[in-house]
């Protein structure tokens, strides 16, 4: 499969904080209308004002959607999924689809990360599944079985699997799927997104060799976290 370069457009705010922005905004111009009005202390509304501007700020930041094209040949490159920081590099037993030893990396996305997430290699969509559960804290080794969670199953040209997992963290209440089953996906192109506070595993083959260490900082679709062999 050959690398297929994608005109991507300049989106600079992820739809799925569309609604939220709007809501959000008209909330706070609303509460921020009626404390100016009729409250007797203009610092309170003035102070306010600045404390729901700043709230506004975050919330956006959240919702960032950066435009980002890999450079460089794909094939067996592993990207970061995710905006974050490496919380796992282990070998691990995966008894959820592959019932194997598997090496595991990790990345814990923080309230001020991007939440967009990318495809980590070229391939075709083999399965996806969305699992209930629980709403533990993302960076507990545990909430990655535990928790919800969302699975896509990749499989690359040469024929090696892959699983990259969205899980949801404490505050993560909906993880947004875009794979279906069947589909050709790339690097460049987004895999979901995870609102507030949550995380992304990649389980790849043993053998793998493993290019980010653990603590590291990672850019989603720029970070190379691995090379297939």
């Amino acid at each position: 499969m050959g690398r297929i370069k994608r005109n991507l457009k300049k989106i600079r705010l992820h739809r799925e904080g569309t609604h939220t922005l709007i809501y959000t905004a008209l909330g706070l111009i609303a509460f921020n209308a009626l404390v100016y009005y009729y409250s007797p202390w203009k610092i309170l509304s003035y102070s306010l004002i600045v404390l729901s501007a700043v709230v506004y700020l975050l919330l956006t930041n959240f919702f960032r959607c950066p435009k980002r094209i890999f450079a460089g040949q794909t094939d067996g490159i592993v990207v970061a999924p995710a905006d974050g920081r490496v919380v796992v590099v282990e070998e691990v037993d995966e008894g959820e689809y592959f019932h194997d030893r598997r090496i595991m990396i990790s990345i814990f996305m923080s309230i001020l990360n991007v939440h967009a997430n990318w495809y980590p290699v070229d391939g075709t969509v083999k399965k996806v599944a969305h699992q209930n559960g629980k709403f533990m804290k993302a960076w507990l080794p545990k909430a990655s079985t535990d928790n919800e969670r969302s699975m896509i199953i990749i499989e690359t040209p040469d024929g090696k699997e892959i699983m990259a997992r969205q899980i949801a963290g404490a505050m993560a209440r909906r993880i947004v799927t875009y794979a279906h089953e069947g589909e050709e996906c790339y690097i460049d192109e987004h895999m979901g997104f995870i609102k507030f506070g949550s995380r992304v595993d990649v389980y790849l083959p043993l053998g793998t060799e493993v290019c980010v260490r653990l603590g590291q900082s990672t850019v989603g679709n720029q970070t190379v976290i691995a090379k297939l062999h």
